[in-house]
């Protein structure tokens, strides 16, 4: 049995954290998109697989047997590869996906990063935090109007388009209700824009938002690939792993 763990979630670090301490063999993929990532246990390789036949090629080179895809809600393009990957090697694969943030009917939800941005652009205030990632920015890159603090990991690209009034935040969660309520406040913020990533690391924000009467605009989860198997625990992807491919030998 040797597992492939996709995503640099703290759902996978955890459940790549549980399979080692149980002697699963275990190698755990990150996209590269973050400079410096948490590791988890166990042996890890950083950077894309050049779709899905370029993780169909990895998949047999390195014997692996089922597929975990742990990664970002958000992270489409790797999940949409990972299903026809292993369909094709006819492998078991398994979605872990925290669940999303229950939607506040205060909250106006739209489909996609270009949504939000219209929504931005019809929102007559003026300071909006946008929490959605450095690599979303240039569908605000049109918009003079509003002032944008930017929250991010990573600085964004450096030819990359971003929004002409911007403040840039490097920072990483979790984070407290507290210290987001004293940000906002800081920044005279009306308008909240973040993804419905779900899970505890961020979700303070939501919760300042409301504290402060801050409206608040999210962008929906695009819809799994038809037939995907989901859980939304590390448990839960435990008890996966032993039913669908065999008992971990420790523990």
């Amino acid at each position: 049995m040797r597992i492939l763990i996709l995503g640099g979630t703290g759902e996978a670090r955890e459940l790549a954290a549980e399979l080692t301490a149980a002697g699963v063999d275990v190698v755990s993929s990150l996209a590269g998109q973050v400079r410096q990532p948490r590791l988890p246990d166990g042996p890890v390789r950083i950077g894309g697989f050049g779709g899905a036949a370029g993780l169909g090629d990895f998949l047999r080179a390195e014997a692996i047997t089922a597929i975990v895809d742990a990664t970002h809600p958000f992270a489409a393009a790797i999940t949409a590869n990972a299903a026809e990957a292993a369909a094709q090697a006819g492998l078991p694969l398994l979605v872990l996906r925290r669940p999303p943030w229950p939607t506040d009917p205060s909250w106006q939800t739209v489909p996609d990063i270009i949504a939000a941005a219209a929504a931005v652009r019809d929102w007559p205030g003026e300071s909006v935090f946008l929490t959605t990632g450095r690599r979303d920015l240039g569908a605000f890159a049109d918009d003079d109007r509003h002032r944008f603090l930017v929250r991010a990991v990573d600085p964004p690209d450096p030819d990359g388009l971003v929004p002409p009034r911007m403040t840039l935040l490097l920072d990483r969660g979790p984070y407290t209700p507290e210290g987001e309520a004293a940000l906002m406040r800081e920044h005279g913020v009306g308008l909240l824009v973040t993804k419905n990533s779900g899970g505890p690391m961020t979700a303070a924000k939501l919760q300042a938002a409301s504290e402060l009467a801050v409206q608040v605009v999210v962008v929906e989860r695009q819809p799994l690939p038809p037939g995907s198997v989901v859980v939304s625990t590390v448990a839960e992807a435990l008890t996966w792993v032993k039913t669908a491919v065999g008992q971990p030998s420790g523990g």
